[in-house]
């Protein structure tokens, strides 16, 4: 028998470890551990909150009131390829671009994340968010003008970082980057606007080549006249001091040589009106040289003005239909604009208190349904109540109709003796309820002037008075009446005239009236 017991309790201690390390093992399977590329999401009984975001850690998951699930943090790559978009000078551009976002780790983004992206695969959140995306873009894009877009891309691409990051947030999303690849338009005016500027470069350009050249010419002009001057001043100074020598030569050898020295002279006068000749062609060739420069600057002049002139109407006829499309741009963003407040308004006021309104319903019937509880459970106690105070009366009456049984088999089985009896018992507070009626009645003083005789009856005023008072008390007889009872004769004064025997009178009474009535 002991081997049997110690058998028994081994067995006993082995199936309580079994159980102590399945349980151990369960509670250690619900404890879930967070990655750092994920979002642990408790939902079920969470203390008020719809659900529990955890980054980071772990959390313990209750059996059947706790469930849980996982947000990837992995980076979505979008591409929104937009086309036909409006720009604020209501022209279509396209705007191709490339976002990355990932759902956001700060606690407040992390629930909205929970509440609208639990559950949803990649594609379905990429689709949700290309949505976002899309519109921002076109709502940015229709605040800024062609020129803004394709020069400065900083502006550009801070103005859709700031809309479309304000719109993820509120599905628990953020924006990490966006590239924008290219801007083009149907109209070409990006193109114009390339061609423009490399036409104001390319005349840029050839001014300044033109304006070099103008220089180089009239440096070499200006360089070629002074060297024939100079050519010419040195032949006429080698000319002059030639002649001049050879003059005093021929002056000082002799007249004889005079001959020569006139051959001499024409030979020099002739010198001479070449030289002046080649300088009279030198200096016509400068003269036309510089006319030709005149004239080429001002047709290079007349040609420039009519250029500008030209790119002057046309930037004002450009600026004038700019600002036309501009107003009627800024006036559908305006509208675009008041509808996006209208669905905020809706989804941040509308919804809200249609999920408050069902909120009071169920929390109404909720109120209603605990109430009918509780008067049903009020009612049913007043059943039980009434239903014990019924039996107790019940038992009341039962113990009096017994105790009446008794006292009417006491008077011999008599019921109108057995009446007498208890009317007996009650007699003292019959008289005491008499007294009751006139005992607040307070006289303090009464003066009487009163003489006999004066009265039909014989009394006098005061007993007259005296008899009233009594009288206005109730006669105990009509206290019975009132009441729905019936005096008995010998308490009324009439006994002995219908010849009934009281019972229960002492025997001294009954003696002291017969002598009353003999002196009589």
């Amino acid at each position: 028998m002991i081997e049997g017991l110690f058998g028994g309790g081994i067995t006993i201690g082995v199936v309580l470890v079994v159980v102590v390390i399945v349980v151990i093992l369960a509670m250690t399977s619900r404890y879930k551990r967070c990655p750092s590329d994920k979002i642990l999401v408790v939902y079920g009984r969470t203390g008020g909150a719809s659900a529990k975001c955890i980054h980071g850690g772990g959390a313990f998951i209750w059996p059947v009131v706790q469930d849980y699930a996982y947000l990837d943090l992995k980076p979505i790559s979008i591409e929104a390829n937009l086309t036909s978009a409006l720009s604020k000078q209501n022209i279509r551009v396209d705007v191709p671009c490339r976002f990355t976002i990932a759902i956001s780790t700060e606690k407040e983004n992390m629930n909205n994340a929970a509440e609208r992206l639990l559950g949803l695969t990649t594609s379905q959140i990429q689709e949700l968010a290309k949505d976002i995306l899309f519109g921002q873009l076109r709502l940015v894009i229709a605040t800024m003008m062609i020129e803004e877009i394709n020069s400065d891309r900083d502006k550009f691409l801070d103005n859709i970082s700031k809309n479309v990051d304000t719109e993820l947030r509120k599905i628990g999303l953020k924006l990490i980057n966006v590239n924008v690849t290219d801007i083009n338009d149907e109209s070409g005016y990006i193109e114009a606007l390339g061609k423009e500027a490399a036409a104001k470069a390319i005349n840029e350009a050839k001014v300044s080549v033109a304006e070099q050249e103008k220089i180089g010419e009239t440096g070499k002009a200006v360089a070629d006249r002074q060297r024939d001057v100079q050519i010419a001043e040195t032949h006429r100074d080698r000319d002059v001091q030639i002649a001049i020598a050879q003059k005093d030569k021929e002056v000082s050898i002799a007249g004889a040589f005079r001959d020569e020295s006139i051959g001499k002279a024409e030979a020099d006068r002739d010198t001479r009106v070449k030289t002046a000749e080649a300088n009279a062609i030198a200096v016509k060739g400068e003269n036309t040289a510089k006319i030709e420069i005149a004239g080429s600057d001002a047709l290079r002049r007349e040609k420039e003005a009519e250029a500008l002139k030209l790119a002057v109407s046309a930037e004002k006829v450009q600026q004038a239909r700019a600002l036309e499309e501009a107003y009627s741009a800024e006036q559908k963003a305006e509208m675009a604009r008041s509808e996006r407040e209208r669905s905020t308004q809706i989804a941040n006021v509308v919804v809200p208190a249609e999920i408050e309104k069902q909120k009071v319903i169920i929390e109404a019937q909720a109120v209603a349904e605990r109430l009918r509880e509780q008067a049903r459970g009020e009612a049913d106690a007043i059943f039980a109540k009434m239903d014990a105070e019924a039996r107790g009366l019940f038992e009341i009456l039962s113990k009096q109709a017994e105790g009446y049984k008794g006292v009417v088999g006491a008077a011999g089985g008599d019921p109108v003796a057995a009446y007498q009896l208890l009317l007996i018992e009650k007699l003292p507070e019959l008289v005491k309820t008499q007294v009751e009626a006139i005992k607040n009645i307070k006289i303090d003083k009464i003066t009487v002037w009163d003489s006999p005789g004066t009265n039909p009856n014989g009394n006098t005023t005061t007993a007259n008075f005296v008899s009233g008072l009594m009288k206005s008390v109730p006669p105990l007889n009509d206290l019975f009446n009132m009441a729905g009872l019936n005096l008995p004769s010998y308490l009324k004064g009439d006994a002995e005239q219908s010849g009934v025997t009281i019972p229960l009178k002492p025997a001294e009474e009954k003696e002291e009236k017969n002598k009353k009535e003999s002196k009589g």
